[in-house]
């Protein structure tokens, strides 16, 4: 991955890049998507640079070198942790069943949601700056979805008239109805049946 144009980064910058967005995505998803965030600017939405920069173990100078922002750093967060759980869906079905891979893809959609829910703020900042870290989520995500579809109605365990923008809006519908942490076990039965939806045969 670059951090300048096309320019690769070098294998040490490149672990500090990946540090910093680990520990970025840790306390800025620690806030409650409501406005709270924690106390002392060390966690959720009020998290500071200098704060991510120590939990990352690097200078502040060296995040300073790969996002010049704030808003860069959260725009960042949002587009890798999107990228993560949208490579989730080959992966998967590289190791399990088509029906089998979707569901543990809903999963990680849940996890992907909650976590942007926990930086709402943070996004609300980015939005108001003038950038638009969602262009191309839903573009992704539908086609993260669509692969799976495919494979599932390719063996016969999808029907073929699914649609994946109608499942992405309905596994977003799980992860705002039932997608808290506290309540991830209601959140899993409401995937099961969506999941269920997605077998039936006319």
């Amino acid at each position: 991955m670059a951090a300048n144009g096309d320019r690769p980064l070098r294998a040490d910058a490149r672990r500090n890049r990946d540090l910093v967005l680990a520990a970025a995505m840790r306390l800025l998803s620690e806030g409650d998507g409501t406005g709270g965030g924690t106390g002392g600017g060390s966690g959720g939405g009020s998290a500071t640079l200098d704060a991510i920069a120590k939990a990352a173990g690097v200078g502040i100078g060296t995040l300073y070198r790969h996002f010049p922002t704030r808003e860069a750093l959260v725009e960042a967060v949002y587009r890798n942790e999107l990228a993560a759980v949208c490579d989730a869906a080959p992966a998967l079905l590289a190791e399990l069943a088509p029906a089998e891979a979707t569901r543990a893809w809903m999963d990680r959609y849940i996890d992907f949601m909650i976590a942007k829910y926990g930086m709402a703020d943070a996004l609300r900042a980015v939005i108001a700056s003038g950038r638009n870290p969602y262009a191309q989520s839903r573009d992704l995500l539908g086609s993260a979805i669509k692969l799976l579809l495919d494979a599932g109605a390719a063996d016969g365990a999808f029907r073929k008239d699914a649609d994946a923008d109608d499942v992405l809006i309905a596994v977003s519908g799980v992860a705002l109805a039932a997608g808290e942490t506290d309540m991830r076990e209601q959140a899993g039965r409401a995937l099961d049946l969506l999941l269920d939806g997605l077998r039936y045969q006319h």
